[in-house]
This record gives structure tokens, C-alpha cells and sequence, in this order.
């Protein structure tokens, strides 16, 4: 964990933003495996906004899931987030009391 006078590791705050992609990268692909749904990579990138005032908390999180594959699904990854955002994510319902959360999503060709 890192200070404002060190910059040796991430701050509270990007703890708690990596455990939201953690959190939901886990569900989406313990779904995909359960649907059966093969691909090589995934990765979740995540943007942030604060507000100015304290508290500084989160005021706008951006997940953008990214996948590699051949003839990944979309209607399957769409599903996963889905169930990842209603049911399953429990750092997701934190953050979604203070933050307006948008996801997004992109399917890439295998990497080679």
C-alpha cells in the first residue's frame, strides 16, 4: 500500500478499484467456463472519477471487459456481465452506492 509520500504501491483507494475487477473478472469467468465458452484471454481495464469533495469517493467507474478467442459469444460474455452486476459481485454493490458504474465490452481475435 502506498502514501502521498511514497510511490511504492497502489493507494486504499486503487486497492479497492482493483478488487472490483477482481471480483467481477472471477465471476465473469467462472460463468464462461460454465457455459462452456473457450478463450484464450481476459482482462478487465477499469476508469475512475472522484468526487472533488470529501469524502473522495468513487463518482464514476468505467469496466471494460476485453476477451480473446475465436467465435466468443457475445450474447454469452453480455449474459456473464449481467450476472456478475445483478447478482454475484459483492465489491460491485458497494461501489455502485456512490458510483454511477458503465460497462462495456470488447471481443478480440486470439492472440497468436
Amino acid at each position: 500500500m502506498d502514501s502521498s509520500t511514497g510511490k511504492t504501491g497502489p493507494t486504499p483507494m486503487q486497492l479497492v478499484l482493483m478488487g472490483l475487477g477482481a471480483c467481477s473478472g472471477m465471476d465473469v469467468v467462472s460463468i464462461l467456463e460454465k457455459m462452456r465458452v473457450s478463450f484464450d484471454k481476459f482482462q478487465i481495464k477499469l476508469e475512475a472519477q472522484r468526487q472533488a469533495e470529501h469524502p473522495k469517493v468513487f463518482a464514476q467507474v468505467k469496466m471494460i471487459y476485453q476477451i480473446w478467442g475465436e467465435d466468443v459469444p457475445a450474447e454469452k460474455l453480455i449474459r456473464a456481465v449481467e450476472l456478475t452486476q445483478e447478482k454475484y459481485c459483492s465489491v460491485l454493490h458497494m461501489v455502485n452506492k456512490t458510483a454511477q458504474i458503465e460497462f462495456s465490452f470488447q471481443i478480440n481475435p486470439a492472440d497468436n
